[in-house]
């Protein structure tokens, strides 16, 4: 597995201080993304919190995801959470070292006081006294919150005083990407009011030891609650190893509502990705689950298309130009400010989120700015199925018989791909194994390169007067 280290530099590390105004709650940031262009450590809000125990639970809640590996526990995972500010609310972030859960926590406008919020993606620390500190917050302690360096801070010439350098798998970026793409496919399959929610959330098995709990479960709407069922009906949600939803018990006892997300199913009993959002007083915790608890969502294949097509990525540079740290892009303002259609506009942002560009919340079905601090490019770079399929493409390995796409492999075999109804199918044994459940192979992503190369081509010189 690629990896890198990323290093992560702050002034000084978070933490919790005591004074005579109530407590104030100072979380350092490291090097990020503004407006403004990079900068050592921007600030994004000081002021109150409306509901200083519900955020810390939610805070702690994010570190813990960040923290975990919920498969092969016995491997360290440790990444500093991603904050953005997006100019009416706050989003805290991180993603497990299994690759396998993401979380993010929405502070949102009515959950902040006293102070405007900033724009812009950085790291935040959450070190261990920090969560120590956090987990002793009362009900009534008034919280002052500052994102950022103190104004001294910001001032001074004195270099960074506190330096981590931590593992970060090119699967990991790939993982934050797809995350994102799998969302964007969520609808509202249910909402538990706080009793209920309480009581399927406390039901739920554990797991074991591995952290993989025997497969995909269902679960599907009953009332105003959940119960199982042993198949995908229509209207179930897929619950992959239910012990990842531990961190939610950290904001159960607040929470008022629990949603449950997933797509629409159409048969089948493959597993699927879900959301979990808890709906806290001012603000929003949400946990999106992979498929399986032993699989990441980094080899779903999701952003494979986008990634695959030359006009995604031009389109994905003119759409980037546009993006003012939106807490919510709308898509037809896009179209009309670009002059591309809203369906370019849509695969355009699949492509910013493959370099960890813009985000997609699920409650608002909307996307969001952002700017992962971290080198996310290498997502496009390091992802073995394209690099594969762009390798077949340069070897002139695709042909054309009758309408069928034909690639001779390395090893001498011959794939035949299909197009029914846009959709593609291979004679290869991924695809015999996941059916499409985790992206096109790389034969047909090969095919779908050359086809759209030649319909681009074909575009040109109808252009320029349909000669060569």
């Amino acid at each position: 597995m690629t990896r890198s280290l990323q290093a992560v530099a702050y002034r000084r590390p978070s933490a919790l201080r005591s004074a005579a105004d109530g407590q104030h709650l100072g979380l350092e940031t490291s090097r990020g993304a503004t407006p403004a262009g990079v900068e050592d450590h921007p600030r994004f809000f000081t002021g109150f919190l409306t509901s200083p125990q519900v955020a810390s639970a939610g805070l702690l809640a994010v570190a813990d995801v960040a923290a975990t590996r919920y498969y092969q526990r016995q491997l360290a995972a440790s990444l500093d959470p991603v904050v953005t500010g997006n100019g009416d609310r706050l989003r805290f972030e991180s993603f497990s070292g299994c690759c396998g859960v993401y979380a993010r926590l929405d502070v949102l406008e009515p959950g902040l006081d006293g102070g405007e919020v900033g724009h812009g993606t950085t790291n935040v620390d959450v070190n261990n006294p920090l969560r120590e500190a956090l987990s002793r917050i009362g009900v009534d302690d008034p919280l002052h919150l500052r994102v950022g360096p103190e104004e001294l801070a910001v001032t001074t010439v004195d270099g960074p005083v506190v330096e981590k350098k931590v593992p970060l798998p090119d699967r990991w970026l790939r993982g934050f990407a797809e995350a994102q793409v799998m969302a964007a496919g969520f609808d509202l399959r249910a909402e538990l009011p706080a009793a209920e929610a309480v009581r399927f959330l406390r039901s739920l098995p554990r797991g074991g030891a591995r952290g993989a709990s025997g497969g995909a479960r269902w679960v599907v709407p009953a009332g105003k609650s959940l119960r199982p069922t042993t198949r995908a009906v229509p209207g179930a949600v897929c619950l992959p190893g239910p012990e990842r939803l531990a961190a939610l018990q950290r904001v159960l006892r607040h929470a008022t509502a629990l949603r449950v997300y997933g797509p629409a199913l159409n048969g089948g009993s493959a597993g699927t990705a879900s959301a979990w959002e808890a709906v806290l007083p001012g603000m929003r915790l949400t946990l999106t689950l992979s498929p399986d608890a032993a699989r990441g969502f980094s080899g779903e294949g999701g952003v494979l298309d986008a990634l695959a097509t030359d006009e995604a990525a031009e389109d994905a540079e003119l759409v980037a130009v546009l993006l003012a740290w939106e807490p919510r892009i709308d898509v037809a303002d896009l179209a009309a400010a670009s002059g591309l259609t809203a369906d370019r506009v849509r695969a355009a942002l699949v492509r910013l989120g493959t370099s960890g560009r813009v985000g997609y919340d699920t409650a608002e079905a909307a996307y969001f700015h952002r700017e992962l601090p971290y080198d996310a490019e290498r997502a496009e770079r390091h992802n073995p199925r394209l690099r594969a399929a762009r390798a077949l493409v340069a070897a002139g390995a695709v042909a054309f018989q009758g309408g069928i796409g034909t690639v001779t492999a390395e090893d001498g075999h011959v794939h035949r791909v299909r197009d029914a109804s846009g959709e593609l199918s291979c004679s290869c044994l991924w695809w015999a194994k996941y059916r499409g459940g985790r992206g096109p192979c790389k034969h047909a992503l090969a095919v779908r390169m050359v086809r759209r190369g030649a319909s681009v081509e074909e575009r040109d010189m109808t252009k320029a007067g349909g000669t060569r």
